[in-house]
């Protein structure tokens, strides 16, 4: 420990950032070196607190700032993982939309990269049951007005299969097809509704 710092000015800054992430509405780069002082510290508290024989006003402050550490940690993460939830629902359930854009794929850590594949994963477990009556991965800020929709096709993406048959979207061209079918393309960008 420096003199010039006190203990939990790591945790401080964490929060700070968090704080920060949510002000600006961004999800900014995870900071592992932040994150790994943090750890570090409290192991050399928790050493301190262990060397310790009496209780002294020192250790109270110690156990404090342990605690508090934890809970700044803690909060860093769930801010993180809830951010990953609210992309993942925005981009309706399309997990290779997100991890295949570089920006957003920079910004994680490889365990927030595996958290969002098995959220993924067990998000079309639950759907599995029961997608024929209903697509939870589908918006319901906005309830469609309609069962069929007009949509322009703004990128190739290629083949799909409808419960009408199969359509090859290519650039350019227009449908009329039923929502349902097509939901998920016009989250990703590939369709736009006309």
């Amino acid at each position: 420990m420096t003199d010039t710092r006190q203990f939990g000015d790591l945790a401080t800054q964490l929060i700070v950032e968090s704080r920060r992430s949510t002000l600006t509405d961004t999800l900014l780069k995870y900071n592992d070196n932040l994150v790994r002082s943090i750890i570090r510290e409290q192991r050399d508290l928790e050493k301190m607190t262990e060397t310790s024989q009496n209780v002294t006003p020192a250790m109270l402050i110690y156990q404090t700032t342990i605690v508090r550490n934890k809970r700044c940690l803690l909060a860093y993460h769930k801010h993180r993982l809830d951010r990953l939830r609210d992309m993942y629902w925005t981009a309706g359930g399309a997990l290779p939309h997100i991890l295949s854009n570089q920006d957003i794929r920079s910004k994680l850590s490889p365990h927030e990269v595996d958290f969002l594949r098995q959220y993924s994963t067990s998000v079309m477990d639950y759907r599995a049951g029961f997608s024929n009556e209903l697509d939870i991965t589908a918006s319901i800020t906005h309830p469609p007005k309609d069962l069929h929709v007009l949509v322009h096709v703004i990128r190739d993406c290629g083949i799909i299969q409808t419960e009408l048959g199969t359509i090859d979207f290519q650039k350019g061209q227009r449908f009329m097809v039923r929502r349902a079918d097509i939901e998920h393309l016009i989250v990703q960008g590939y369709l736009e509704e006309v």
